[in-house]
């Protein structure tokens, strides 16, 4: 009776997947308890943000593919139907829009669109796949530009990058051809200077802090010089757990979320961080295989979009981190702080092994 309970609650579960999930989030909880100046209860707060990703996860991997895409337009309306209350009616903060308050709550409608971009854009191209034209590809473009724009305009750079990339996969992975992606790239220099001027003078200066961060060590580039100094005090097996001297001295700021890398860096030196590498390898390369074994359009695109998007979160981050990107607040996956990232990411974990169990149970 037992045994057959646990099969029943495991079987939609990909035991490799979870296993590369679970040991990389108990990395984080580590990073965590010394980043946040060996808070228990910032640790106890992350592991109950675990406890309910991990039950978002376990709820959408035994929700059947046809059902996630038909839920693709529905979700996809919701959010930008709810991008456009935020612009009308939405809560600001630290000079952003970005919340709706609902009274007893307050919700970020961008967070809805990680997850509706891609499965729309694929829902899209599912139903176009005998006859994908050109015309095709401007459409789904136009899909992905809306909500960005709304995303935009809040503003949160951060968000929209991350939307964009997702949309953009799905638009690769469907078969964009190469001369549309080349004149894509060269129109978007050649608008460089309008986007310069679009931008906001805090998202300028985080761009010219990239190429020079001594230009204001004291001001907007402190947090690329002090993440810069703890990765490279790390050294090859780097200082020891709760020894890092940027963290625990407050040198390094917001070193519980989107810097925590530089708290890992530093601890762990050279050889921690190829083991973080190569867990999140393991997971896009396991992404990758659903993928590629999916057994329909909708399903192949949106797991290749899911799992690249993954890897983008991971790139920004410790690109960021690395002083060669600019900072654009985006968290290192299930080792930065923050509950809606979390659910968000486990949630696009839970479709991927949804994708890969269903398909299994019907080819037998």
């Amino acid at each position: 009776m037992i045994n057959q309970l646990l099969h029943r609650l495991i079987k939609h579960i990909d035991s490799f997947l979870m296993a590369c999930l679970l040991f990389t989030m108990l990395v984080g909880l580590f990073v965590l308890y010394s980043a946040s100046g060996h808070s228990i209860d910032r640790v106890l707060a992350q592991a109950i943000n675990i406890a309910v990703a991990l039950s978002a996860m376990w709820l959408a991997s035994n929700v059947s593919p046809q059902h996630i895409e038909r839920a693709a337009l529905p979700l996809y309306i919701l959010g930008v139907l709810l991008l456009i209350f935020v612009a009308l009616f939405g809560t600001t903060s630290h000079g952003a829009t970005r919340w709706l308050n609902l009274g007893i709550t307050k919700i970020q409608p961008s967070e809805i669109m990680r997850l509706a971009m891609p499965m729309m854009i694929a829902w899209y191209f599912s139903k176009r796949e005998a006859s994908l034209r050109i015309v095709d590809f401007v459409i789904a473009a136009m899909l992905l530009v809306v909500p960005v724009g709304l995303i935009m305009k809040q503003p949160d750079l951060g968000t929209a990058l991350l939307i964009s990339a997702s949309g953009f996969y799905v638009l690769f992975l469907a078969g964009l051809n190469w001369k549309f992606l080349l004149g894509g790239i060269v129109s978007v220099g050649a608008m460089m200077p309008v986007f310069w001027s679009m931008l906001h003078d805090y998202q300028r200066k985080r761009i010219e802090i990239l190429i020079d961060p001594t230009q204001d060590p004291l001001g907007a580039g402190y947090h690329t010089i002090q993440a810069t100094i703890a990765l490279g005090s790390g050294g090859i097996a780097g200082k020891g757990w709760l020894h890092g001297t940027q963290a625990q001295l407050d040198f390094l700021p917001e070193r519980t979320t989107d810097f925590i890398f530089a708290v890992f860096g530093e601890e762990f030196g050279m050889l921690g961080n190829i083991l973080l590498l190569v867990l999140f390898s393991l997971i896009i390369i396991r992404g990758l295989i659903i993928a590629a074994d999916a057994k329909d359009t909708f399903t192949r695109l949106l797991a290749g979009s899911i799992t690249l998007t993954f890897f983008t979160y991971t790139f920004v981050n410790m690109g960021m981190v690395s002083g060669i990107l600019p900072v654009v607040g985006v968290p290192l996956p299930f080792i930065s702080y923050g509950g809606t990232s979390m659910v968000t990411l486990l949630l696009g974990f839970g479709i991927l092994m949804s994708i890969h169990t269903h398909k299994k149970l019907v080819s037998s």
